[in-house]
């Protein structure tokens, strides 16, 4: 029986698509959503730059704005569950976004993801690296289900 699904979100056209499902499936089941955010750490390294060349702590700044905007993504599908009954939980993680959504499935014991996909090949995603294609070959154990653009 599926109780809580996980509704991972970048913000983009295709995860909002993706929580709009999940919110109706999860009404239709009498589940709760847990929607997470990943603030991915590898898009602020950069190669090393002396400390006389740069702003005092310059990273700072862009952890918070990547934070503040993963806190609007799912702050909006949480109103999205609000207003349709549906019970809701919300998780910002940093770090790889694969990782980190495995690690979230785990420790929030859900019984579905439900993700969104642009869609590319496989060959695509290999050298674009696509988030839904690295949790649907790193998951093992719970079902996704995978909304198309």
């Amino acid at each position: 029986m599926i109780s809580k699904i996980l509704v991972p979100s970048d913000g983009s056209i295709i995860a909002q698509k993706a929580a709009n499902y999940a919110i109706y499936l999860a009404k239709q089941l009498k589940a709760s959503i847990v929607a997470l955010s990943v603030v991915d750490e590898r898009s602020f390294t950069a190669p090393p730059v002396p400390a006389s060349e740069t702003a005092m702590n310059a990273a700072e700044p862009i952890t918070d704005f990547l934070r503040e905007a993963a806190e609007a993504y799912v702050k909006a599908i949480k109103v999205l569950c609000d207003e349709s009954g549906v019970e809701s939980f919300i998780s910002i993680r940093m770090g790889h976004p694969v990782e980190e959504i495995a690690k979230e499935a785990k420790r929030s014991k859900v019984n579905l993801m439900v993700m969104g996909s642009h869609g590319r090949s496989a060959l695509a995603a290999t050298f674009l690296g696509s988030v839904s294609y690295g949790v649907i070959h790193n998951n093992k154990h719970i079902p996704i289900l995978i909304v198309r653009g």
